[in-house]
This record gives structure tokens, sequence and C-alpha cells, in this order.
């Protein structure tokens, strides 16, 4: 699905698995990345999906994760090691990937075991630029969710974009959740002032007034 003439949705419900969060595909000028990597279970639909938006799987530079919930990380392994690609993701959550631990990530929850991966560039600021060609996409730390929850920020077809999965929560002690943490990160989603939000499981919200009534509905 296009999003944009450079974005589009390759994985989620509909698209790959139904057991998958969204998963997101950046082409710049022929610099690709992947936001968030399901759960792995139909990498072969995947790939067809991209191919389909004429990216190809030498192009895929980068797999950014927006958080260690296996819905968006169980496919980060086979990915890493079909496109070799690096990956990224905030420190506070890589731990939890690198040791494979099944109950923070939430990979139990699925009956599942989580494949451990290696995480190339862990973010560890409030906010980090990352290049993909000679574009830029800016990760903001968003924790709550989980403690290394992240946003993902950037311009296309003149539209500030940002990757935010998932905005409504859950929160769980399991997962290391923290309701304080969160309110306040969802504040900081609504400053972005965005006009384009691609959601983990809520799909795509237009224009700066959706996206800010729907990040907003969850501070209620």
């Amino acid at each position: 699905m296009e999003i944009t003439s450079e974005i589009f949705q390759i994985g989620g419900s509909g698209f790959t698995s139904s057991e998958d969060a969204a998963i997101y595909l950046i082409n710049f000028n022929g610099h690709a990345a992947i936001v968030d990597a399901g759960c792995g279970h139909h990498m072969d639909i995947l790939e067809k999906n991209m191919r389909l938006c004429n990216v190809q799987p030498k192009q895929i530079e980068t797999l950014l994760i927006t958080h260690c919930h296996f819905d968006h990380t169980g496919g980060a392994a086979a990915l890493q090691e079909k496109f070799n690609c690096s990956i990224v993701a905030h420190s506070q959550d890589a731990e939890f990937l690198e040791k494979g631990d099944d109950t923070v990530t939430a990979a139990s929850w699925y009956g599942e075991r989580i494949q451990l991966f290696r995480v190339d560039r862990k973010l560890v600021g409030s906010h980090e630029e990352i290049r993909l060609g000679d574009r830029k996409i800016t990760a903001i730390h968003i924790p709550g969710h989980s403690p290394g929850s992240v946003a993902y920020v950037t311009e296309s077809d003149g539209m500030k974009v940002v990757f935010a999965q998932d905005v409504h929560g859950s929160l769980d002690p399991s997962l290391l959740s923290n309701r304080k943490d969160y309110l306040a990160s969802l504040e900081k989603l609504i400053s972005i002032k965005a006009d384009l939000l691609c959601e983990g499981h809520y799909g795509i919200y237009r224009g700066k007034r959706d996206v800010e009534q729907f990040i907003r509905s969850f501070l209620m």
C-alpha cells in the first residue's frame, strides 16, 4: 500500500500474518529501510510485497525497530540474515532482544521464542539522527509501552511523517511498561505535529488534526 511516493506498508494484518504489527518500507532514492519486522511467519510474502514497491533485497540497508515486542521483532533475525541489513533499536530494549527474554519481548504471549539477533546500533539519547542515503530520519525515545520504545520521524512528499508503534499501549508489568512515561511520551508525540502517522495496529492517520486527535484519545 502506497502511503507517500517513498513510503509503503508491506506487512501486517491483511498484508502478511494477522499476528504481525504493521511493517513499513522507506525508499529514499534507492536507499531503503524497513520499519519493524512482524512475527517472522511470512518472510516470502513480505519480500514479494517489497519487490512490488520496486525495492530489491540488496537495497535494504537498515531495519528500524520501534520496540522489542515480538509482533514487531520476531522476524528481525530472519531479515538480518536474508538482507544483510543493520538493525537499529534503543539500548533499553536491545538488551532483551539480544539475550532472548521471552517475557519482556512478549514472545510468550504468542507461544513463541524470540530468535536472537545482534542490534548493530543501540540508540541511547532522547533524539538521534539516522542517515538513509542523503536523507535524515530522527529517532525519538518515547518510553512507556516498553522501556526503549522509539518513534522515527522523517519528511516525505513535503509532509512530516512519524512511525510510532504502538501509540495505543498496552501497558503491562511483565513488559516493564510505565504509565507515567507513557503519558509523557504521548505529549511528546503530539508536540511533533506530524502530518502523517504510521501506527502499529490502527493504520495510517493523515492531517495534523487527525494525528493529534488519535494520539490524544489515549490521554483520556
